[in-house]
């Protein structure tokens, strides 16, 4: 009789520890958690009708910065852990109907090291309103481990919202 109650113990004992690997870090499955909306701080000195840079006709090379928009709004931010590196995968809503060519564009951040921050553009043709599920649009960005080591966490900004997801 004490070998059964015995063999339950330990049993009941090993079963509820499941529990704390399912949350720790040493889980790989938890090393991003869920994303947060976040609200978008706005340049208040930024001028957005007067170009940065002057054209000229004795300028030689072109332009080769990507022409997107920002979209209006991110509504689901994955990071998806892979052999060897990490896929970013975004999720928004435009303004408008007929966006293409969606990208997130890495944005440059001094201040901080251990924040990755992406813009989330698109090429965005003038179009109907439309329904919402006709204006979402998907963009995913590959990222080694290399790239990622130090990271805390991953930022995607829009131009209503911004959502991180954090390590």
């Amino acid at each position: 009789m004490k070998k059964p109650i015995s063999v339950l113990v330990v049993s009941m004992l090993v079963l509820t520890s499941c529990g704390a690997v399912r949350d720790s870090v040493v889980n790989p499955f938890n090393w991003f958690g869920r994303s947060k909306s976040e609200p978008v701080v706005t340049e208040a000195n930024v001028n957005p009708l007067i170009p940065k840079r002057r054209a000229s006709i004795f300028r030689k090379e072109k332009d080769e910065s990507y022409k997107g928009w920002e979209i209006a709004e991110v509504t689901q931010l994955l990071v998806e852990r892979r052999p060897g590196g990490a896929i970013v995968r975004a999720s928004g809503v435009t303004a408008q109907q007929n966006a293409f060519d969606v990208k997130l564009v890495p944005v440059k951040e001094q201040s901080n090291e251990t924040t990755l921050t992406f813009a989330f553009k698109a090429l965005q043709a003038r179009g109907p309103v439309g329904s919402e599920a006709s204006r979402t649009v998907t963009a995913a960005i590959w990222l080694t481990d290399n790239q990622l080591a130090g990271i805390r966490q991953i930022r995607v900004v829009a131009a209503n919202n911004a959502r991180v997801s954090r390590r």
